[in-house]
């Protein structure tokens, strides 16, 4: 899974650096948002797979303040990102002279509010699920796979939802390649 979500964002990055026809406001959020999901993946996933490989489950004090530190920077500018990203497309939406005829703003407007909602909820929903339940109730099993839901699966699921799904995405990939 780390290694789909690194190579996804990558040819994501790749794709619209190299075709000047995606040199949008949208691409460009597109291409930053790729950027850092490689950077908060990368952030926990390598100690997480070195820990498994070496049945080990230690960490400095030092460097998990620094792996928080950078998870916490990256999920913010995720979140940031994700907000500006939805205002250009509320901006593109409320002025439909920036899209055809076919695609109006009304049905605009619902593929972004079902968009949103799938993915806030699996990030804001197993997040709080993990920190925020009782010390009584505490599951491993469930926090890892909540765990994993949020810091493996969204970035991962990232450039399928908006981007490899995306005609203009899928030319520069076949002129890239």
């Amino acid at each position: 899974m780390y290694l789909i979500t690194v190579f996804g964002n990558l040819l994501i990055i790749l794709a619209i650096g190299s075709d000047s026809h995606l040199h949008t406001p949208m691409y460009f959020f597109l291409s930053n948002l790729s950027f850092v999901d490689v950077c908060f993946i990368s952030t926990t996933i390598p100690k997480m797979l070195w820990n498994i490989q070496t049945q080990r489950k230690d960490i400095s004090y030092k460097g998990c303040i620094i792996q928080m530190y950078f998870f916490l920077l990256f999920a913010g500018l995720d979140d940031f990102l994700l907000t500006v990203m939805a205002y250009d497309r509320f901006v593109a939406i409320c002025y439909p002279l920036h899209y055809t005829v076919i695609m109006n703003p009304q049905l605009c407007g619902i593929l972004v509010l079902v968009s949103w909602i799938i993915i806030v909820s699996l990030f804001y929903c197993t997040c709080l699920g993990v920190y925020l339940h009782s010390a009584g109730t505490h599951n491993s099993h469930s926090t890892a796979v909540t765990s994993v839901m949020y810091t493996v699966v969204t970035p991962m699921l990232n450039p399928f939802i908006y981007s490899l799904r995306n005609k203009d995405i899928k030319r520069a990939l076949q002129a890239f390649f």
